[in-house]
């Protein structure tokens, strides 16, 4: 993956760059996004891996992908096609969500709940997140009864674990040590 993610950075700086320039930024994620599926087809993958010439397979990949593309787009598939990048697709719209995230600022933030959280509790925990980050969040919302009570989120490499199991967990490490 990590060879993939190396041969895919440039063509997701290139296209986030051109986005940016564009204000279409939406727009090139859900045309990724689109084509990322499309190379991923199982009989796609195959017609890609065949013995047709490079012409006719991105003749078939774009017209596969129809108005979703637009001449853009056609184009960037058309350069990753020629230089045997297609299959570096999903790690391009990965590194493009990355962009996209940074430029936005924007942090993903994993909330992870005994009980469901109320729409007033989430907006509550959002405004506090954001003003500790400093960026915009988007909660992930999930319930695990065996926390018992509390929250553990996770927003990047940062753990807040405040849930009772957690307290319950260091205090035995503590007595035992």
């Amino acid at each position: 993956m990590s060879e993939l993610t190396t041969v895919a950075r440039p063509y997701a700086k290139a296209a986030f760059d051109f986005a940016v320039e564009n204000g279409a930024i939406e727009k090139w994620h859900e045309m990724l996004a689109f084509a990322t599926a499309v190379a991923e087809d199982a009989s796609m993958a195959m017609f890609l891996s065949s013995a047709e010439t490079l012409d006719k397979k991105i003749e078939v990949f774009i017209n596969v992908c129809g108005e979703q593309l637009d001449e853009k787009g056609q184009n960037f598939v058309r350069v990753m096609a020629e230089n045997g990048r297609l299959k570096a697709l999903s790690a391009v719209v990965a590194l493009f969500a990355e962009l996209r995230a940074d430029y936005e600022k924007e942090i993903a933030v994993d909330v992870t709940s005994a009980v469901k959280l109320t729409k007033k509790q989430q907006d509550n925990l959002a405004k506090t997140l954001e003003q500790r980050f400093s960026r915009k969040v988007k909660l992930n919302c999930t319930v695990d009864t065996a926390i018992v009570s509390g929250l553990y989120i996770k927003a990047g490499d940062t753990v807040i674990d405040g849930t009772v199991r957690g307290k319950l967990d260091r205090l035995a490490h503590a007595l035992q040590s």
